[in-house]
């Protein structure tokens, strides 16, 4: 499985996350240069588009030899420091583990997979039997060869029921015998065959157009480094958190816990030599980022906060990329819990956000479109449905979502019952009793609070009691802990604002199907199951078909409301002039292509 970054995991939306599964998008040319016509912001009411922006890094100068490149990662808390993808579960950490260890496949800028990876594939007449070989010169940074058995090992610890990742979901119960393995009913995965040390055949119980557009794990796990320590302790192991290993083109010398990440150029990296001698990839705290990449402390960030975009778009020592994000931010309900013991997601009719006309209602009271431009300066938009625009093929550009309309809200509201009984301004529950709902929100950057403030004060102004959760912000780590990262579901929640990386492949599954610990709406239908399955069918294999199914989903979902799309966003990235061979590109940076063209990073005027 290929992801960008803000795997489809995890980013917070109020930072630019997802934050980030898990790097960037674009045309396969960079956009036309309009840099020549930018002007420096001079309030927060001048609006951009991602059409203001290149998807690739000017050139300009001659590249040394060696040099040391500073990656920033934008946050307000430390990273977890689980530094193996196998393991991982925040895009903090994805955005350390890609200097150091890769996906064995390769996709292009259309999420389809390539014969340009560490590994090739073949597929046979049926479209369930893969075959995976393994380039010869790829080599684990210990200088032992990659192996299949590493690859299988991947599975069978992702598989096995002591596993304490996140990953294990229809990816993997779609390989012949994973379940029966996983239940403990058999000892090996019958679908998985390692041919010879480079080859490896995996037999899907079907075909499916996601096996070729990131529907297959395909990170391998160092089979002779992890074998003696038990699947349960893995994550926890210093293996994980101290001396992590890979084969990408860089290696990691030292870790400061939380906080910073050395790396030096692996000689050996199957692609070829590194231009860069040394990589140090730290934590940036959104207040200071500004600073620090003018003074050079950082080449260049993850995601740089747009709120804070309008008033340095000239700053002097960095060119801004930028390009369509791979994720979108979203307000979610809670409408069940997870079952740790079925891991699956149990809906519970009795939760208070239940009634779908609340969450309609909800909605409708909200406008998206206001708050980017007034918070986002533009760059971040009014989403429409849970399929963004970074996939241009399934996302539905004619289907609108539910349009601002405080005045339908309250007519939702009045017809459900939902009535103020005791004039005091809010509306009780149709059972008359008092209504406060518990809003679950992370901090993050200048915007944070006064745009979770301004969802409380629209549904308010809808007679709708919202409250913050325990009357403030959350940082990354405990809010995703709360809001079910673990499988634990903090019942003190009702609605949630976060925010989504997505994966290479189209299927929403991962997030919203039945077994998908990611649901953290803990939604579940027999119309949404039957959606999902549809559209990761053989049938599916008929773009077109799929195309179909993914339009009802979208649909489904509107009128379901498990969560409301907020935000699509524009990914903006600056890059300090001395850098050559970066971009923000879908899946285009090639990390032992990048170089400098002098020693120390170049300072702001």
């Amino acid at each position: 499985m290929i992801k960008r970054n803000w795997r489809f995991m995890l980013y917070a939306c109020m930072l630019g996350l997802l934050l980030a599964l898990v790097a960037c998008s674009g045309d396969d040319k960079s956009k036309s240069d309009k840099s020549g016509d930018k002007k420096a912001a001079k309030n927060s009411e001048q609006v951009f588009s991602i059409e203001d922006f290149n998807v690739e890094k000017k050139n300009e100068g001659e590249a040394i030899d060696g040099g040391h490149f500073k990656y920033g990662i934008v946050t307000d808390t430390a990273f977890e420091g689980l530094l193996n993808f196998n393991f991982y579960s925040g895009e903090h950490d994805d955005e350390i583990i890609k200097w150091f260890d890769e996906s064995l496949l390769a996709a292009d800028k259309n999420h389809n997979l390539t014969q340009d990876g560490a590994a090739t594939f073949e597929v046979d007449d049926s479209g369930k039997v893969f075959t995976f070989k393994i380039r010869d010169n790829v080599n684990w940074h210990d200088g032992k060869p990659v192996t299949a058995e590493d690859w299988a090992f991947a599975y069978e610890v992702i598989g096995d029921p002591d596993y304490t990742g996140v990953r294990y979901g229809e990816d993997f119960t779609i390989i012949e015998g994973m379940e029966e393995y996983h239940s403990g009913k058999a000892d090996s995965i019958s679908g998985i065959e390692v041919v010879d040390d480079k080859t490896l055949k995996i037999t899907y119980k079907k075909a499916s157009p996601s096996l070729l557009s990131g529907g297959i794990w395909s990170y391998a796990l160092p089979k002779h480094i992890f074998k003696d320590i038990p699947v349960a302790k893995m994550a926890e192991s210093p293996e994980v958190r101290e001396k992590p290993i890979g084969f990408g083109p860089f290696k990691v010398e030292s870790i400061t816990p939380g906080e910073a990440v050395v790396l030096t150029k692996n000689e050996d990296y199957w692609q070829g030599k590194p231009k860069l001698d040394k990589v140090t990839v730290k934590v940036v705290n959104p207040k200071t980022v500004v600073q620090a990449l003018k003074t050079g402390k950082v080449d260049t960030v993850d995601k740089f906060p747009t709120d804070q975009y309008p008033d340095n778009a000239n700053m002097s020592n960095v060119e801004f990329l930028g390009n369509v994000d791979m994720a979108y931010s979203y307000i979610g309900f809670k409408l069940g819990t997870w079952d740790k013991k079925e891991k699956e997601v149990k809906p519970d009719p009795n939760k208070k956000m239940a009634d779908v006309n609340l969450r309609k209602a909800m909605w409708h009271a909200i406008d998206n479109e206001a708050v980017g431009k007034q918070f986002y300066n533009g760059l971040r938009w009014n989403a429409t449905t849970l399929i963004p625009p970074s996939h241009p093929n399934f996302h539905d550009k004619e289907n609108s979502g539910l349009a601002y309309d405080p005045e339908k809200a309250k007519k939702i509201l009045d017809e459900a019952g939902y009535k103020d009984v005791n004039n005091d301004g809010m509306r009780e529950n149709p059972d008359g009793e008092e209504l406060v709902i518990n809003f679950a929100s992370m901090s993050g950057g200048d915007t944070a609070e006064p745009v979770a403030n301004y969802y409380i004060q629209a549904w308010k102004e809808v007679g709708l009691d919202v409250q913050l959760l325990d009357g403030r912000l959350h940082e990354f780590n405990s809010f995703y802990d709360r809001v079910g990262n673990t499988g634990e579901d903090d019942p003190k929640i009702d609605v949630y604002m976060a925010g989504w990386g997505v994966a290479t492949d189209v299927n929403p599954a991962g997030l919203y199907g039945r077994d998908a610990l990611f649901n953290y709406s803990r939604y579940a239908s027999e119309e949404n199951d039957k959606l999902l399955a549809e559209g990761a069918s053989e049938k599916a294999m008929d773009q077109k078909y799929r195309q179909k199914v993914y339009k009802e989903w979208q649909q489904l979902m509107i009128e379901e409301v498990p969560v409301i799309p907020t935000h699509y966003r524009a990914v903006v990235v600056p890059v300090n002039n001395r850098v050559l061979n970066y971009t923000v590109e879908y899946y285009g940076l090639k990390r032992h292509e990048i170089a400098v063209t002098q020693e120390e990073p170049i300072k702001a005027e």
